[in-house]
Order: structure tokens, then C-alpha cells, then sequence
């Protein structure tokens, strides 16, 4: 739909509904995606299809086009097949409708009566995402710090500028590694955590925040260090009197769990694909204390070499 407006979407959608069927009622909450030219669109809207199969949404995809165009809102409307189970609704808007303002305002009519809303920018994202023009209307707000050209200053803004309601899919990607390190010590010997030393690519956000998280839950001294290009998160050892608990990924799909008195486990620690992330995350839309407090334990790690062994 060429040169269109907010109106006749609407309409279009209705007749959509009536032709094809389409149950609009089922929808749990709208999804608006934030992006512009220099993104693949269609790797994103992939994305969100796959994370609506688990929860049926209207995706509204929101493209900010040339700046020095001529002023006009293309559309691209998808039921049905090819939309999962959802709805989505690309727009893409040119001239002054490309400002993050004149965004909010053509998103605001396609938006879900009495449902809640969360945005997601898969790139680069506002240094403030509650104050966003957009991210304003959302009681969820996903940004990816992975994204962004620089990923460590990326998440220096979101501790700066923490909003309840905001998360960050570098620590989505850490589910599985909290996940393995809280039953590791949910067995015995219950000897308290010393210290920690957790070692991953220099740029990788992951990385900082799962030491920002050891460093807040459990008030020991962490040091962050860096290795060669592995693939994000390389390892965790947290240290104790009985022997250290260590979780090393040295080839960025595998990892070993080891600990004193228990077999050596390995364990599937791909990198998760995104649609996955927004998956986990559409599950609850109240405040991640969890991801807050990670953010804060960031002030209090630090920073040195490797430790040795740690290119195993």
C-alpha cells in the first residue's frame, strides 16, 4: 500500500478480517519493532513471526526511511500463512514521518485497544529507551546491546538510563548459563563463593553483565577479563574453599561444567537465536529486578588479564 495513511490501514485490515477470517480478539499484545533502511527488514520480521507463534500478537514494524524524501507512509500488511500467528504491519516512512515523533504518532491508530504494548529496536537503539517517543507508550522495552557498534557503551547507557520495564537480549542470551551456575551450586558442598573470575570477548555485553549479576547476588569480589575472539561468553569460575566451580564454552557451542566431587558435564551452549530471546521475553511483561540488578553489579567489577588456561 503506496502512499498511504493510518485510516485507510485500518479499513484495509477490517476487510482483511472480515474476508479472511482473521480472529483479532486472540491477540495478546502488540509488538512494535523499531528499525530503519540500513537493517534487514525481513530478517526481522522473520524474527518476530517466530517469537508470536508462542505469543499471538500484532507485530507492527516500523521502518524509518530516507530523511531528505519526499513525505509519505508506504505500507505492507501480512495475515494469515504468512504471519504466523499474528498480524504485521509494516510501515515505512519517509521524509518527516521518519522522525521517532511523527513514528509514534502513526503507530498510536494501529495499536491493540486494552492491550499492552513492547518495543524492541534489533539495532541500534536511544541512549534513553523509556523516553522514546515509542518506547514511552510500552510497559516492555527490548534493546540489544550485541547490535550496536559499541556494545560495552551500549549497556554503560542502559545502567545509566535503567527504566523498569527495560531489558536487553545480551542478557536473555545468559538464561542458560545463570541457569547451569545456580544448580551447580544448589549441590554440595554448600561452601560460600570466595570470588569469581568470569572471561569472555572484549566487546561482549553478555560477558559484563553475568559478571555484573555474580558481583550483585552474591557481594564477592568479580574480575571481568578478556580473551581472544571465541564468541562472546567463554567462561565462569567461581572460587570456594572446597574447590572452584568452573563453566568453560572454549569453541562458543559446548561447555564443561566441572565442580569437586561431581563428573564433568558438557552441555549445548550455542549462541540463541533472537527469535528465541524475544520469545523468552514476551513471557512477562512486569519489571526484570534481575536484569536491574546485573546493571548494577557492573560498578563493582574488575577489570584484568585472563587467567591462564583460559584459552583451553
Amino acid at each position: 500500500m503506496p502512499s498511504t495513511s493510518t485510516s485507510l490501514l485500518n479499513k484495509k485490515l477490517v476487510e482483511l478480517r472480515e474476508k479472511g477470517g482473521v480472529i483479532a480478539l486472540s491477540r495478546v499484545l502488540t509488538f512494535v519493532v523499531i528499525t530503519d533502511d540500513n537493517t534487514n527488514t525481513e530478517e526481522v520480521v522473520e524474527s518476530a513471526i517466530e517469537a508470536s507463534r508462542q505469543h499471538p500478537c500484532r507485530v507492527i514494524v516500523l521502518v524509518a526511511g530516507t530523511r531528505k524524501a519526499a513525505v509519505r507512509l508506504d505500507a505492507q500488511i501480512r495475515v494469515g500463512g504468512d504471519a504466523g500467528a499474528s498480524e504485521v504491519i509494516v510501515l515505512r516512512g519517509y521524509g518527516t514521518l521518519s522522525s521517532p515523533k511523527a513514528g509514534a504518532g502513526v503507530i498510536v491508530p494501529m495499536l491493540l485497544p486494552d492491550a499492552p504494548v513492547v518495543v524492541f529496536w534489533p539495532g541500534n537503539a536511544p541512549t534513553d529507551p523509556a523516553r522514546h517517543p515509542v518506547g514511552n507508550l510500552a510497559s516492555r522495552r527490548i534493546t540489544d546491546a550485541a547490535a550496536e557498534k559499541a556494545p560495552l557503551k551500549a549497556l554503560e547507557n542502559r545502567a545509566a538510563n535503567y527504566t523498569p520495564g527495560d531489558t536487553d537480549l545480551a542478557w536473555t542470551r545468559l538464561t542458560l548459563w545463570r541457569g547451569l551456575l545456580a544448580a551447580a551450586l544448589d549441590q554440595p558442598p554448600y561452601d560460600e563463593i570466595t570470588s569469581a573470575v568470569v572471561d569472555g570477548e572484549p566487546d561482549s555485553a553478555s560477558t559484563d553483565l553475568l559478571a555484573g549479576w555474580l558481583a550483585h547476588r552474591l557481594a564477592v569480589p568479580v574480575k571481568r577479563t578478556k580473551v581472544g575472539a571465541v564468541g562472546g561468553m567463554h567462561s565462569v569460575r567461581l572460587n570456594r574453599a572446597s574447590g572452584p566451580i568452573e563453566l568453560i564454552r572454549p569453541d562458543g557451542k559446548t561447555g564443561t561444567l566441572t565442580q569437586p566431587g561431581q563428573p564433568e558435564r558438557r552441555v549445548a551452549l550455542g549462541r540463541r537465536m533472537v527469535h528465541d530471546c524475544l520469545s523468552e521475553e514476551l513471557r512477562r511483561l512486569d519489571a526484570d529486578e534481575a536484569y536491574e540488578g546485573a546493571l548494577e553489579g557492573m560498578r563493582e567489577i574488575t577489570r584484568g588479564r585472563a587467567p591462564a588456561g583460559s584459552r583451553r
